[in-house]
C-alpha cells in the first residue's frame, strides 16, 4: 500500500521542513563521518551549500567522499601513493630523506591495525624497497598472511637442540654494543618446541646459520590460514624458516626474521610474535607489544641476512 503523502499548509511550511531536514542530515553526517567533515571544513567547503561551488569543487567533494566515506578506518592521508611521490625531499637536492620519508608513510596508516588493501600493500612494497633496500612482498609465490598490518608480541627463546638451556642463548660479547647481554635472557626459554621442532638434532650439528635463525625468529599464524587444513603439508614446508621483513610502525625500525614457530593464539589480540632479540631491536628492552607491518622477503638466492636492516639505522628512527 502506497504511503500517504505528507501535506504542507503552505510553501513556507515546506521550506521550513526541508531546512530542518537539511540541518538534521548535516548533523548526522558530522556524527557518522567526522573525518570527512573535518576534511571538508579544512577545504572551506560547506556541506549545506555544496551546490553553490564550482564543478571542480564538486568533483573534489565526490573524490573525497569516495576516499573517506567508503572506508572510515582507511589510511589517514588521501593515498599512500601520493606520499611516495612527494614525501620528505631535501629542498636543495630533491633527494628523499629516509627517516622523514618512512615517517610520513607509516603515519598515514590507520591507528587501529587491519588487513591492508591490495593497493596499499603495493605502495608499501615500493616504500620498503626505496628505504630499506629489501624486496618485500605481501604476496609471494601465491601465499599471503591473513594480515600484513597487525600486532606483534614478545616470545621466549626456542630450544635449538636436545638439552639446550637458556644460558646457552646468551649473546656473544659485543653483539649488542653496550647493552647488558642478560637483558636478552629475561624472557626465558619456551618449555615446548617450536612448530618445526628442534633446529638441529644435536648441539654438535647446530650451525652458525641455525643459531642466527633462532636468534632472529618470527611467529606467524599459519594455523589460521583459510587453506591450512587443505594444504597443510605444502604450507608447513613453505613457511618453515621463511624470511619476513618486520617494520615497527611507530619508529620505522626494521628487522629481517625467520619464521620458526606458529601463533600467537587469536585470543591474545596479537597476529605475530618476535624473538627477544627481534623485539629488543624493534623497540628496546621494554617493547613487548606493538603495531608492525610484516611482509615476505623475496630472496631466492638467500643473500639477505637475518637481523637489523643495515641501512642508516639511526637515520631511520622516527
Amino acid at each position: 500500500m502506497t504511503p500517504a503523502r505528507k501535506k504542507f499548509k503552505s510553501y513556507e511550511d515546506l521550506r521550513t521542513q526541508l531546512k530542518l531536514k537539511t540541518l538534521d542530515t548535516q548533523k548526522s553526517f558530522k556524527e557518522k563521518y567526522h573525518l570527512a567533515d573535518e576534511f571538508l571544513r579544512s577545504k572551506q567547503l560547506d556541506l549545506g551549500k555544496i551546490r553553490d561551488h564550482s564543478a571542480k569543487l564538486l568533483g573534489t567533494g565526490a573524490l573525497t567522499g569516495t576516499l573517506l566515506l567508503s572506508a572510515p578506518s582507511d589510511i589517514k592521508s588521501p593515498e599512500l601513493k601520493a606520499l611516495i611521490q612527494t614525501a620528505a625531499k631535501d629542498s636543495e637536492t630533491g633527494i628523499k630523506i629516509p627517516g622523514l620519508y618512512i615517517k610520513e608513510v607509516l603515519e598515514s596508516l590507520p591507528i587501529s591495525t587491519r588487513p591492508l588493501s591490495y593497493n596499499e600493500e603495493k605502495y608499501l612494497e615500493q616504500v620498503f624497497s626505496d628505504v630499506y633496500g629489501i624486496k618485500a612482498k605481501a604476496t609471494l609465490e601465491g601465499e599471503h598472511l591473513n594480515t600484513t598490518y597487525g600486532m606483534i608480541g614478545v616470545e621466549q627463546h626456542l630450544k635449538r637442540f636436545p638439552g639446550d638451556s637458556l644460558s646457552q642463548h646468551a649473546p656473544r660479547r659485543g653483539e649488542y654494543g653496550e647493552k647488558n647481554p642478560a637483558e636478552i635472557l629475561k624472557e626465558g626459554i619456551a618449555p615446548g618446541l617450536g612448530a618445526w621442532g628442534y633446529f638441529a638434532p644435536s648441539q654438535s650439528e647446530l650451525t652458525d646459520e641455525l643459531v642466527e635463525t633462532e636468534r632472529w625468529y618470527a611467529v606467524v599464524q599459519t594455523l589460521y590460514l583459510p587453506d591450512w587444513g587443505r594444504r597443510q603439508p605444502y604450507l608447513r614446508d613453505w613457511y618453515k624458516f621463511r624470511k619476513v621483513l618486520i617494520i615497527n610502525k611507530d619508529n620505522g625500525r626494521a628487522v629481517v626474521a625467520s619464521i620458526a614457530d606458529a601463533g600467537p593464539a587469536a585470543w591474545t589480540g596479537k597476529h605475530y610474535g618476535g624473538s627477544p632479540e627481534v623485539m629488543d631491536y624493534l623497540g628496546g628492552p621494554r617493547y613487548k607489544k606493538g603495531p608492525v607491518i610484516v611482509m615476505f622477503v623475496d630472496d631466492p638466492d638467500n643473500t639477505v641476512p637475518l637481523g637489523p636492516v643495515g641501512y642508516n639505522k639511526e637515520e631511520l628512527i622516527i
